[in-house]
């Protein structure tokens, strides 16, 4: 078992004001979470995964299902609102601390607090709110670290141990089903029992073997459905990928950021203690070094988003807290607080503005489509005629608001690709189509696939939007045409994954697998 030296830990009991401060900041950022969440418009990453929530399934076309199954969770037992399906995110925060502290507390109350402190600082909880795959990913992820936490405060393999470590493998089969980020944190639980804890090999075993349900899963559904999301994660998003020097100079800025200036300054500053702390927090150390170096090596080629390394990032404020010399945890809590508050601020501002304020900036049409959607859609009804849209974030946004599942109209890109499993464009032959698209459309692109074609023209608080309307649809063209460029482009699946099903090829040319 690790040893701790008796200068880092603490009494029993911690200060009066640090319960305050967790208290306050517990709470206030939770308040802030739910207001953004009931009075924000809906994301387009969140209205299409809403979709996987309304036809839930073993996996979808991008990511592994877990957000699709929380979705139709919230939506079965609070109903079908924006509020309900986002009420896991606002939560979040609040169950990633208590994950924190029941981890954290065997060694050390005081700094278990300052941990949960420093995390809850952090101005993406008190801002973020959105319902994403990450949201289950961060969940899970932060449930299996804290159960190994535990295991590894065992003494003696015994059974508590074996069935902590059992845990923790359970939660991580789950973070995979939740997206194959998980897989970096399995990387990490490698080269933490690695380098340290060999004598532990069996517990690491054992996590593993429950783990693997959450793959297999995932294998199951991929056979049976063209392998869409490890098509789309391994090939078609990674084929134009090359080198560039601000892709690792932006990693850079962007983990400056999430890290927040104060703690960055501190980490530096005490620099010296932050790396004798791995001698003692080795478990943590891997959970921030690991996830760092391997998101370092891919920014190469990939520009790491932001959301890429939140599964890890409460574990960065856990060590910062055991890390930092006793009197500047205050410090750092000052400065985390500052730097939330401006957020704060900015946030508050942005909610005293209007439409009218941002009429001349370049996002104007995003958030006129975002708060007039029920308004731009009422303009582009008519009866009998299906609505479609140009790509998913429009499409996504417009039919949640209809509550009717639209289709995209054209090859459209790798993002997204869940169109392919839902929409069999056999059944508009012969109809009219309106599809929905933010600039003036070339005519000539849709002309092959009906009879007669037009453009209609509309306007929504001054930002004009048009729609192309298509009379007699013809299926065969667009089978030719554009159902036959998203087999090219998107369904090139190497011969030696075996697969016994493919629901776009089966509607494309009545086969599993099509020729080429």
């Amino acid at each position: 078992m690790p040893q701790y030296p008796d200068s880092v830990r603490s009494p029993a009991n911690f200060p009066v004001t640090l319960s305050r401060w967790l208290l306050a900041v517990g709470l206030g950022s939770l308040l802030l979470r739910f207001w953004i969440a009931v009075s924000f418009p809906i994301s387009g990453d969140e209205a299409f995964f809403y979709w996987w929530g309304v036809y839930p399934d073993w996996g979808y076309s991008d990511h592994p299902p877990m957000v699709g199954w929380l979705i139709a969770l919230m939506r079965a037992t609070l109903g079908d609102s924006i509020w309900s399906i986002r009420l896991p995110a606002v939560l979040l925060p609040l169950a990633l601390g208590a994950a924190l502290w029941w981890a954290l507390k065997p060694v050390d109350r005081t700094r278990a607090a300052w941990a949960v402190l420093f995390f809850w600082l952090a101005p993406l909880n008190w801002l973020n709110m959105l319902i994403t795959t990450d949201t289950p990913l961060i969940f899970w992820s932060a449930l299996s670290v804290a159960a190994l936490l535990r295991a590894e405060r065992r003494e003696q393999l015994d059974r508590a141990a074996y069935g902590l470590y059992a845990l923790s493998g359970l939660f991580l089969g789950c973070a995979f089903l939740s997206k194959y980020f998980s897989v970096v944190l399995g990387l990490t639980y490698l080269v933490y029992f690695g380098l340290y804890r060999r004598q532990r090999l069996a517990g690491f075993a054992l996590l593993v073997l429950c783990a693997l349900p959450g793959p297999a899963i995932n294998i199951a559904y991929n056979v049976t459905h063209g392998w869409s999301n490890i098509m789309f994660n391994l090939y078609n998003r990674n084929e134009a990928e090359l080198f560039e020097w601000r892709k690792p100079l932006l990693y850079i800025a962007m983990m400056a950021y999430l890290i927040t200036p104060a703690a960055v300054w501190l980490a530096v500053r005490h620099r010296k203690a932050m790396v004798a702390a791995a001698s003692t927090q080795r478990l943590l150390a891997c959970l921030v070094l690991v996830p760092l170096l391997f998101f370092a090596l891919l920014s190469a080629k990939k520009v790491i988003g932001l959301h890429w390394v939140l599964s890890f990032y409460p574990f960065g404020f856990a060590y910062l807290a055991f890390a930092l010399p006793a009197e500047k945890l205050k410090v750092c809590a000052n400065g985390l607080a500052v730097f939330a508050g401006l957020h704060v601020l900015v946030v508050a501002g942005l909610y005293m503005t209007t439409l009218d304020t941002w009429r001349s900036t370049k996002l104007f049409p995003q958030i006129v489509r975002s708060y007039k959607t029920a308004e731009m859609l009422q303009q582009v009804s008519s009866p009998g005629v299906v609505l479609m849209a140009e790509a998913y974030t429009p499409a996504s946004i417009y039919g949640f608001e209809r509550r009717q599942y639209m289709p995209i109209f054209g090859v459209g890109k790798f993002h997204a690709r869940q169109d392919d499993m839902l929409v069999d464009f056999s059944i508009y032959q012969g109809k009219t189509l309106r599809i929905i698209v933010s600039d003036s459309p070339h005519l000539e692109d849709f002309q092959p696939y009906f009879e007669s074609v037009r453009v209609l023209s509309f306007a929504q608080d001054g930002v004009p939007f048009y729609a192309v309307e298509g009379k007699g649809f013809k299926y065969e063209a667009y089978r030719e045409g554009v159902l036959g460029a998203i087999f090219k482009r998107f369904y090139n699946i190497p011969s030696a994954l075996p697969m016994t099903g493919c629901p776009f090829c089966e509607r494309y040319c009545g086969q599993v697998r099509c020729p080429r």
